[in-house]
């Protein structure tokens, strides 16, 4: 259920006469509470917070529909245990900016969508579909419908990125931050790929890593037709 809650005291006009305004305009139940109570949902110098509920996951079904729906072929980011909430946040932004039709996550141990993941993100969150799903069962259905799975990581068994088709129905697989992919995720890879590292750093954040590669295989989808597909 949806609420409104406003700290009392706060003066109604400006921006909190247009929250007001609005809530009543979608029937959002709004209650006037002691301004202790509100702070007490973290940092609010407005006085406001609006109670929602839990971030609604789509199910893997819903990306292929996105992806036919735009005509084109899957591409999909795959998270094995991203644990930090920046981490997530980033990477879904680039997903989202680069127009990937959808991000799946595992069930548990891994960083879920919160405030500090949409705020992260940048928004982004509320435009992308994100699936919780067991990894291995996830990786399973998307091969059966001809996706190719990519692992990124540092190995030396991995491909220099200019090795790996970048291009068609795609599924990019981000390790975890410190002991990247599990094993059974890894193994279920039809490639791995690594990033060129020529300075003294031997490895790259998870985030920035994984939205190189986003970014690398969209500009090979555009170049293939002259625009994403």
């Amino acid at each position: 259920m949806f609420r409104l809650i406003v700290a009392s005291g706060v003066e109604e006009k400006g921006r909190i006469r247009e929250i007001l305004t609005l809530a009543a305009a979608h029937k959002v139940p709004t209650e006037k509470v002691p301004r202790e109570k509100v702070n007490a949902l973290g940092e609010n110098p407005q006085g406001v917070a609006l109670e929602v509920s839990a971030y609604p996951y789509a199910d893997l079904g819903a990306i292929f529909e996105r992806a036919s729906e735009r005509h084109e072929a899957p591409f999909i980011l795959i998270l094995d245990i991203i644990q930090n909430p920046q981490n997530l946040g980033t990477l879904l932004r680039s997903a989202e900016a680069a127009g990937m039709h959808g991000v799946i996550i595992p069930l548990r141990r891994a960083a879920e969508v919160t405030p500090a993941v949409v705020s992260a993100s940048a928004g982004a969150s509320e435009h992308m579909l994100i699936v919780q799903e067991n990894l291995a069962r996830a990786i399973e259905t998307l091969k059966k419908q001809d996706v190719w799975v990519i692992g990124l990581e540092g190995s030396e068994e991995a491909r220099k990125i200019e090795q790996v088709p970048l291009t068609g129905p795609l599924a990019l697989v981000v390790g975890n931050e410190g002991e990247g992919m599990r094993l059974l995720v890894r193994e279920s890879c039809d490639y791995l790929l690594k990033l060129p590292m020529r300075g003294k750093i031997e490895s790259l954040n998870a985030a920035v890593a994984g939205s190189i590669v986003i970014y690398q295989a969209l500009i090979a989808r555009m170049k293939q037709v002259g625009k994403p597909q």
